[in-house]
């Protein structure tokens, strides 16, 4: 299972990028935090240091030498400090500069890191130190020029993991009070959004509808109200359409009638058929190309139908022009509707079989969860590569049908679009035995 880290809301995105923003923010401010704290860590245990090896130095110098048990520097023969402690070359090198400046320059400085122990000799400790018991103690040895050692021991913190969990606690005071208002916020915005995604989803060209509120910030209003003129823009456009489809098949069909009647007064009987024939095709394919404009917005109300009775009727019309169909009957099937629409569908279907297969199986599969009726044929088939493009309009396969039977392309592309507007689709498949297999399928 793939694991979304990136929300997809614009709510969820804000606030995670306003969080990886702080977090960088706190990290650049916590590194910082701890240069400027090792800085000034390193000023204060190498300042008082140099201060008392200067004073030690001197006073050596001066003829009184130093006791190697007792002060705050003490002398030793040899180098005190394990190799294995920690080192801080830090350190060694400030207080190397820092005698050198002095005019004490030295051999050699040494510093090892240790746990504290107040039993090795008394901790000179600074007033704000008195009430704290350090960790940790940096302990410093200096070789001199003229042989010997002399060591000295600071307060060395240890307060990392302190400033870790101040960083972490800050930054989720941060997240609470910036990241809350920023999601409250991201959802005022997005909501309009929302509204205006399931307007668009949800958008009916043959219903009205109320505009949507303009609301949200000027950016979202705006694109608010954009959608809500394109909506009134549409439907305009497809009542305009409407009108001129009304009056082109009007001004088309009358003179298709007058010729009609026109015709009957030529003598010859074959020039008569052959004309009257190709009027009819004209006033089918006129009708075809007004049915698949109308899809969408049709005048045709939904009822509740007997699918079984309704592709009864129409393979019936088929048997009485003498066609090769058969049928098996199912039980009824009650769906809800556009029965004329169906009918066309479903009737351009099997007039696709019968022409190119010269002969048309059809039945009907209930399933739970939808219908399919299925129109079988055992003509030559379609590529394999051209079952989806004989959907498109005035698209016609001359390689694998033939030009004689007739048609301009648009009985698929309408069948398709009606059954689509039904909430259901079409598909076609070349059968094993040979032949193509038409089917629709309808939700339950």
């Amino acid at each position: 299972m793939t694991v979304r880290l990136w929300p997809r809301r614009l709510a969820g995105q804000m606030a995670l990028l306003l969080a990886i923003a702080l977090f960088v923010a706190q990290a650049i401010s916590f590194t910082l935090l701890l240069r400027e704290r090792r800085s000034l860590q390193l000023e204060q245990t190498s300042g008082p240091a140099i201060a008392r090896l200067n004073d030690a130095i001197e006073r050596a110098a001066s003829g009184k030498p130093l006791p190697p048990d007792r002060g705050r520097v003490r002398a030793s023969a040899n180098n005190p400090i394990r190799p294995d402690l920690p080192r801080v070359k830090e350190v060694e090198a400030l207080i190397r500069d820092g005698l050198a400046e002095t005019g004490h320059p030295v051999v050699r400085v040494v510093t090892g890191v240790r746990p504290f122990n107040p039993e090795d000799f008394d901790w000179p400790r600074r007033r704000g130190d008195r009430r704290r018991i350090p960790a940790e103690e940096l302990l410093i040895a200096v070789e001199r020029k003229g042989g010997g050692w002399l060591v000295t021991r600071s307060f060395w913190p240890h307060d990392g993991l302190f400033l870790v969990w101040r960083l972490i606690a800050q930054t989720l005071i941060l997240y609470g009070v910036i990241l809350l208002p920023v999601l409250w916020i991201g959802r005022r915005i997005s909501r309009p959004l929302r509204d205006l995604t399931r307007a668009a989803e949800g958008f009916d060209p043959r219903e009205k509808g109320e505009p949507m509120p303009e609301q949200g910030p000027l950016d979202v209003s705006a694109l608010i109200a954009a959608f809500n003129a394109l909506r009134l823009r549409i439907g305009a456009m497809l009542e305009e359409k409407d009108r001129m489809l009304g009056a082109i098949g009007h001004d088309l069909r009358t003179p298709l009638a007058a010729l009609r009647v026109r015709i009957e007064s030529v003598e010859d009987e074959q020039d008569r058929l052959r004309m009257a024939d190709t009027i009819a095709e004209m006033n089918k394919t006129l009708e075809d190309i007004l049915s698949l404009a109308r899809v969408g917005r049709p005048s045709e109300a939904e009822t509740d139908v007997d699918l079984n009775a309704l592709v009864d009727a129409v393979v019936a019309d088929f048997h009485d022009l003498g066609q090769d169909v058969s049928f098996e009957e199912r039980g009824r099937l009650r769906l809800k509707l556009r029965p004329s629409l169906m009918r066309r569908a479903v009737r351009n279907l099997i007039e696709n079989a019968v022409k190119y297969g010269h002969c048309a199986d059809v039945r009907i599969d209930a399933l739970p969860d939808r219908i399919a009726i299925i129109v079988a044929d055992r003509g030559p088939g379609i590529a394999v590569d051209q079952l989806e493009t004989v959907f498109d309009p005035f698209i016609r396969l001359e390689h694998s049908r033939n030009r004689d039977t007739g048609g301009i392309g648009l009985g698929l592309a309408l069948a398709r679009s009606i059954v689509r507007e039904a909430g259901g689709d079409i598909r076609l498949a070349n059968r094993p035995e040979g032949g193509l297999a038409a089917t629709i399928t309808l939700p339950r």
